[in-house]
């Protein structure tokens, strides 16, 4: 395994591990799928990059077009539930109540 996938690879697996264990505050477990969705992207850049054709470099912008609309969708979601709740606290959130 070379440093540059060593390094995408842990940047991945420590995103999931903060997605997974630090899941306090609504803001940060998107600001982890945000550093997971980057560490993608990289890795998909420097993959086409070393296949060296033209069919492959559409896939790292079609990552990036679909992860700002995740951040979209998370920021949104975000400011309804501490309209709504008053904190971004993943506790005070319960999908069965309306």
């Amino acid at each position: 395994m070379t440093p540059a996938h060593f390094t995408f690879s842990m940047t991945f697996i420590l995103g999931l591990m903060g997605l997974a264990f630090h899941r306090t505050h609504l803001l940060s477990a998107l600001l982890c799928l945000e550093g997971m969705m980057l560490s993608l992207f990289l890795a998909l850049s420097l993959w086409a990059l070393q296949m060296e054709t033209t069919n492959f470099s559409t896939v790292p912008l079609l990552l990036l077009a679909f992860s700002a609309c995740e951040a979209s969708t998370g920021l949104a979601l975000l400011v309804a539930t501490a309209r709504t709740h008053g904190t971004d606290h993943l506790q005070n959130l319960n999908l069965l109540q309306c």
